[in-house]
């Protein structure tokens, strides 16, 4: 078996992943114009700025998938410790941004990060490199199972008191999954599954608005339909209305002063109104798509770090359109968490399209018999 090297990149995934960032700055630009009755908010420049993310993410995408996958592996630790420090700066008076009650966003002069969406590239290229050097040790707890435990603990610490359980979820699925492919027991599995599952319990106890999104997810209508139940209402009353077809790219009424955060955290919810049963078929579809063709580089990735890295990466990018879509039609609780190259969120945007380039690099090399 050797390597050798593509004469270029996977069309296929390249194309699916320009159709759906192309594509979702259109939802963007629609779901954006319900910012127009709202006080306070310059509409031009939040298209400006999301127009420059997607600029600078294609940008980014180009340029790494022209950087060979492996200089990814030679820089983890610092990459890693990097952007924990970046997540931990949130908490520096001055530097900070707290919205909603969550600090989750750096303001650098005019600029706004959300230093999460680095963290979750930073485990996702440390915990590659890390479990493609202990393979043949991973089922051995000093190896596998305790420093995994460790590096999701301080994870875990990071978010949680920045109130992003949404970007820790997306972390700990795609650590699972690396996990899973470097040949762990399905008892440590299970007992990192068993343990996430009881840190939630133990979360939604000492923060009520957790408990209270689980209760939302199973009645929605009687928790508080003006506090918690009152997005998942206005998701669904935008969702139904759409019927098969929608009301017509741009039409949506929900987008205006129902939706909370329409060009956010509702954002499927608009499209889903606005193209109709089968336009929201086809945005799923998509995303399934990608994680099929993404997949399949993983498999034919030339080492144990590619494919790791690959898996990472793509569990990264369907887990958070996932929550995002099953938040919208009441599969999932509300977490905030955005769509995959299509909500507002320019850090969001460009980590995405950055990230999307790594795996293209990847695909230009392959196992050969």
């Amino acid at each position: 078996m050797k390597i050798s090297r593509k004469k270029g990149m996977d069309a296929w995934f390249l194309t699916i992943v320009l159709i759906i960032a192309f594509g979702g700055f259109l939802i963007f630009l629609s779901a954006s114009t319900g910012l127009l009755t709202q006080k306070n908010i310059n509409f031009t420049k939040v298209v400006l700025t999301q127009s420059v993310a997607l600029f600078l993410g294609l940008t980014l995408l180009f340029l790494l998938s022209h950087i060979h996958y492996r200089f990814w592996r030679k820089y983890a630790l610092v990459i890693l410790i990097s952007t924990l420090i970046l997540s931990l700066l949130v908490f520096i008076p001055g530097l900070g941004l707290e919205h909603g009650g969550a600090v989750r966003w750096l303001t650098i002069g005019p600029l706004t990060l959300q230093p999460a969406e680095f963290l979750q590239l930073g485990f996702i290229i440390y915990c590659s490199a890390w479990l493609s050097g202990i393979t043949s040790k991973i089922q051995k707890f000093s190896f596998g199972l305790l420093p995994i435990l460790i590096l999701l603990s301080i994870i875990s610490l990071t978010l949680l008191i920045q109130r992003d359980t949404g970007s820790l979820v997306i972390i700990f699925t795609a650590g699972l999954a690396m996990f899973f492919v470097a040949g762990a027991r399905w008892r440590d599995i299970f007992i990192l599954v068993s343990l996430a599952f009881g840190g939630l319990a133990v979360l939604a106890v000492r923060r009520p608005y957790i408990l209270e999104r689980f209760l939302t997810l199973f009645n929605p209508s009687k928790v508080d339909g003006l506090g918690s139940g009152y997005q998942i209402d206005q998701s669904l009353i935008a969702i139904g209305s759409g019927e098969w077809f929608g009301r017509g790219f741009g039409q949506s009424i929900q987008k205006f002063r129902f939706l909370p955060e329409a060009s956010t955290d509702s954002i499927f919810a608009v499209a889903a109104e606005e193209l109709g049963f089968i336009g929201a078929l086809l945005i799923v579809t998509a995303f399934v798509m990608l994680a099929w063709r993404g997949l399949r580089i993983a498999l034919h990735a030339p080492d144990s770090f590619a494919r790791l890295l690959v898996v990472g990466i793509v569990i990264m990018f369907i887990t958070q359109a996932f929550i995002h879509i099953g938040g919208m039609v009441n599969i999932f609780p509300l977490s905030g968490t955005p769509l995959t190259f299509t909500s507002l969120g320019g850090t969001s945007l460009m980590i995405s399209l950055a990230a999307a380039g790594i795996i293209l690099n990847v695909s230009r090399y392959s196992k050969v018999k």
